[in-house]
């Protein structure tokens, strides 16, 4: 039986759901990198590092290539870098939309503080 193409991507979203993985495909986007180059960037531990990129090479998207004594990693396609450019751009704008609410908010504290010590003074 097929999956569904919902269930799919949501699979696909979930395999994302990592931060360490984020940040490795984030550190991909500027080209292939050995992992003792990824390994410095994420402060991890080896063994952690190792499975994360197992998990993205698995799903297919990153690639390895063993050089001498090195495997040195890089995206499988351009598409990925896309999709964590829109994702910094919607991130972008829910951080932005919540920074509205907030202002909001202090000015109705700030109001209701006005108002109390108007109504305090007056007493």
């Amino acid at each position: 039986m097929q999956v569904p193409l919902y269930q799919a991507k949501a699979e696909f979203f979930r395999m994302l759901g990592h931060p360490v993985r984020i940040r490795i495909l984030e550190l991909l986007q500027d080209g292939p990198k050995p992992v003792r180059d990824l390994l410095a960037s994420i402060e991890v531990e080896r063994s952690n590092l190792s499975q994360q990129l197992a998990v993205l090479r698995r799903s297919g998207i990153v690639t390895s290539v063993r050089e001498a004594d090195t495997v040195v990693y890089s995206l499988a396609g351009g598409d990925v870098a896309e999709l964590l450019r829109a994702a910094r751009r919607i991130l972008t704008e829910l951080l932005a939309g919540q920074q509205d609410l907030l202002a909001e908010l202090r000015e109705e504290a700030d109001a209701a503080e006005t108002a109390q010590t108007v109504e305090t003074a007056a007493s």
